[in-house]
């Protein structure tokens, strides 16, 4: 195991279960996830309907400064 590795497994060690838990869901935002649910299907479509009733906001109306 990679020193990196062995430090971050001490310290989940040292922490309670309940922030293990939160560290795991914040680890699982880095892995790749290439399937589309059906809540992502629904969200995207819903996104597309919102774009084709005009009710976004165009890129160009954002200031990017």
């Amino acid at each position: 195991m990679s020193p990196v590795r062995e430090r971050l497994v001490g310290v989940i060690d040292c922490l309670p279960e309940t922030e293990q838990a939160l560290l795991f869901e914040i680890a699982m935002r880095f892995v790749s996830d290439d399937i589309a649910t059906p809540d992502d299907i629904a969200n995207h479509n819903e996104a597309v309907e919102e774009h084709v009733r005009g009710e976004t906001v165009p890129h160009s109306a954002i200031n990017w400064n």
